[in-house]
Order: C-alpha cells, then structure tokens, then sequence
C-alpha cells in the first residue's frame, strides 16, 4: 500500500528570463515583461509530495517533520529573498523558468530522500500559473 504526504511551504524570489545566446530584441519578443533588465519577483508556492509504502514501525511514509526541514534548507534557505539569476549557483547558466525551477528543487529534494520514496513537486508561480515535476 502507498500513501502520498505532501508539505507546501513559500519563497520570495527574483529572475529574469533571458536567454544570453539572443539578441535583446528576440528576448523582448519571446520573454516579454519577464525580459526586464531590473528583474521582477513573484511570491512561491511549492508543494512537495512522497508517495511510498507505510513503515509498519513508524506508521509514517516520511515523518513529516523531515520533510518539512528538508524543504526549509533546500528551498527556503537557498532561494527566499534571492535574485534566482545572480544568488543562485543552479541558474548561473539555465534560465530560471517556472519549468527550470521546480526541476532543480525537485532534484535538491530527492536528494534527500531515502530510497525508494517518490517524489513530485508543484511549484505556483502565481496562484493561476504553476508546473509540476515528478522525475524521470
């Protein structure tokens, strides 16, 4: 029997999406207002979700609280109220997209974890906009 345990937790955070390799012109016309030179910030939700089989001694799929610190020191500590392209050594050369973000924080978590654990991430941009990723 699997079960699912999910943790949602925030981050302030600033990016810009340009890519280096085009002109101002095509990043304008591809990333629009996203493209601004000064950054822009957006208020982050994630949801982070294990999915495993019961430990029959603990009763928990991950006891919670561990979730909970592994989120705060891989997510929280390393991205709140930082600018994604300039704090960030995960984005020194990848475009901190919603797409490219919840992918690294994915992989930061899953690290983590012991084996065996599934693990899926929703990372909300803006509480209309979000992404999901659940590994490969």
């Amino acid at each position: 029997m699997k079960v699912t345990v999910s943790r949602k937790a925030h981050f302030n955070a600033a990016h810009r999406l340009h890519n280096k390799a085009w002109s101002d012109e095509k990043n304008k016309a591809v990333y629009g207002l996203c493209n601004n030179p000064n950054y822009h910030g957006h208020n982050y939700e994630i949801i982070a979700s294990v999915t495993g089989k019961i430990d029959e001694e603990t009763g928990y799929v991950i006891d919670i609280k561990t979730l909970k610190d592994i989120i705060k020191l891989e997510v929280e500590d390393a991205f709140d109220h930082k600018n994604l392209n300039l704090d960030v050594p995960e984005f020194k050369n990848v475009i901190p997209t919603a797409e490219n973000i919840v992918v690294v924080i994915h992989k930061k978590i899953k690290n983590k974890l012991k084996e065996g654990l599934d693990l899926e991430v929703t990372l909300y941009e803006t509480p209309r906009n979000f992404v999901s990723y659940a590994g490969e």
